[in-house]
């Protein structure tokens, strides 16, 4: 896979990145400080960039989103923004499970990997996100969301990690930071050699993973007018 990809993960910060999918290179990203300003944030991101490598949008290879787990509000910002961009500019649209980005991120900076190990992001109301992988970065079990004593009894990797410490700490916790630009070394380059199957826009593999439903609840009396 060839060409300059768009990658985006809203799951649990607005972030983006440009990666030139020949050689790795990542051309240019933006990822915003805080975690719950995705709508102000994302397509200003995404509208720098393009602009500051002279680069248009229907030239890109493709766009790849992080289809979370993640937070309803802001995983969908990132879910809706990367399908309208695709559509627009006629490019292929490829959905890749945001815990690939921490994993990746083990795989490439750890230098001896566990055999097993977990990968955690915030899932807030005191719970976390967290798959389980193998060394050679293979799902074995997840995604799931849980208080952080429900997590298996393995070294822990990723920004949820650090949240619990009492829970986790005899796990070995790492709190590691995930990015567009990891999720695009994972869908791109990773050893786990993710394929995608489709050319051209192809929303069937960007089906959200939210994993409970949104914080935002229709009020008692709208729902008896409902129903």
């Amino acid at each position: 896979m060839n060409g300059i990809y768009l990658s985006i993960d809203s799951s649990a910060h607005a972030s983006v990145a440009l990666v030139d999918a020949a050689n790795g290179t990542v051309l240019a990203e933006r990822t915003s400080p805080a975690p719950n300003d995705q709508t102000e944030t994302l397509n200003a991101y995404v509208a720098e960039l393009l602009a500051d490598q002279q680069i248009q949008g229907p030239a890109l290879a493709g766009i790849i989103v992080g289809v979370g787990p993640g937070p309803f509000t802001g995983l969908r910002v990132g879910l809706v923004a990367a399908r309208t961009f695709a559509y627009v500019w006629g490019v292929p649209l490829h959905g890749v499970m945001s815990l690939e980005a921490l994993v990746q991120r083990v795989l490439d900076t750890e230098g001896q990997v566990p055999s097993e190990f977990v990968v955690a992001a915030d899932a807030r109301r005191r719970e976390l996100y967290w798959a389980r992988f193998d060394a050679s970065g293979t799902l074995l079990e997840g995604p799931r969301v849980g208080a952080a004593d429900t997590l298996p009894a393995l070294p822990v990797y990723g920004a949820g990690a650090g949240l619990y410490p009492e829970q986790l700490e005899q796990a070995g916790a790492q709190p590691v930071a995930s990015s567009a630009e990891w999720l695009a070394e994972a869908a791109l380059l990773g050893r786990r050699g993710l394929q995608f199957l489709a050319d051209g826009v192809d929303l069937s593999d960007t089906a959200p993973r939210y994993l409970r439903e949104s914080d935002a609840q229709v009020p008692a009396f709208m729902r008896k007018a409902q129903a």
